[in-house]
């Protein structure tokens, strides 16, 4: 048996490497290709792709409307997706650059270079008083706080505080509508999606908290 001779041996992790990169670059030309058909058919009904923040990896979700939902990791974005599928529409597809312009703004605000967001919204999931309630929501300034007592009056229904802690609950786009703003009329934080302490790290970096 001949022994291969020791430079080819030498190189044979590279050029494994280099061929299972090529293989990888193929699969994602060939993923954007098949997207791009998808959308042009009018069967790519939901696009998503995951972005890394200080409050974790966020699932960006869209239709051609607008974005459609913001889920933190404890929601689990698989189901979050599964739930989708049920809601909307099967035909969803990771792509990202349906999502690009969110992930950029995304990044600006966790760099504190953006105070508010302009995209547009896909509110579907949300209906009824929870609809007024996230419609109120980004009228929150940057930097402040409202009771969900003080979200309750302005949305039209003074007494149906739980009902705001529920909207703010069941908020399909957190952090771009900013239920994190809401608080207790005591100054506690209550509760949040995404966890006390991405609660708390929004309130910090709005210097809030």
């Amino acid at each position: 048996m001949t022994t291969p001779p020791e430079s080819d041996a030498t190189n044979l992790p590279d050029l494994l490497a280099a061929l299972t990169a090529g293989e990888g670059q193929a699969l994602d030309r060939l993923h954007a290709r098949l997207v791009a058909a998808a959308a042009a058919e009018g069967v790519l009904d939901i696009g998503y792709r995951t972005v890394d923040t200080p409050v974790g990896t966020l699932l960006l979700a869209a239709t051609e409307q607008g974005l459609l939902r913001v889920a933190y990791p404890s929601q689990d974005h698989d189901a979050v997706l599964a739930a989708l599928g049920r809601a909307v529409s099967p035909r969803i597809l990771h792509a990202p650059a349906r999502l690009d312009e969110v992930s950029r703004q995304l990044e600006q605000y966790f760099a504190g270079r953006r105070t508010g967001f302009e995209l547009p919204l896909d509110l579907r999931l949300s209906t009824g008083f929870r609809r007024t309630v996230l419609a109120h929501l980004s009228h929150i300034d940057y930097g402040r706080t409202e009771s969900y007592a003080q979200v309750a009056a302005a949305a039209g229904s003074p007494k149906a505080v739980r009902a705001v802690g529920t909207a703010c609950a069941t908020n399909p786009l957190p952090v771009v509508l900013p239920c994190h703003r809401v608080v207790r009329s005591d100054g506690s934080w209550g509760q949040y999606v995404g966890g006390a302490e991405a609660k708390q790290a929004l309130l910090r970096l709005e210097r809030v908290a």
